[in-house]
């Protein structure tokens, strides 16, 4: 286990898949924040920012999803009428 690993497991992610939209964002919210207030080392600047970066993705990709499920349900309504 290398200091990254130890460093994670102090902070206790979630795993992505576990989280919902909401709850990555706020995540994401507070990563923002801590890394706007300075206050930290490098080590954990460089995980918030990588976290964020990871929760940001996460949260497009389920924006993504949901942007083509509510189109294929008008796509749907409108082969219906």
């Amino acid at each position: 286990m290398d200091l990254k690993d130890l460093v994670m497991s102090d902070l206790k992610f979630k795993p992505l898949k576990d989280l919902s939209y909401e709850e990555a964002l706020k995540e994401l919210e507070e990563l923002v924040k801590k890394l706007e207030s300075g206050e930290n080392d490098l080590q954990n600047t460089l995980l918030y920012f990588e976290r964020g970066q990871q929760l940001a993705s996460y949260c497009i990709s389920l924006l993504d999803d949901a942007e083509t499920k509510v189109e294929q349900l008008m796509k749907g309504d409108d082969e219906s009428s």
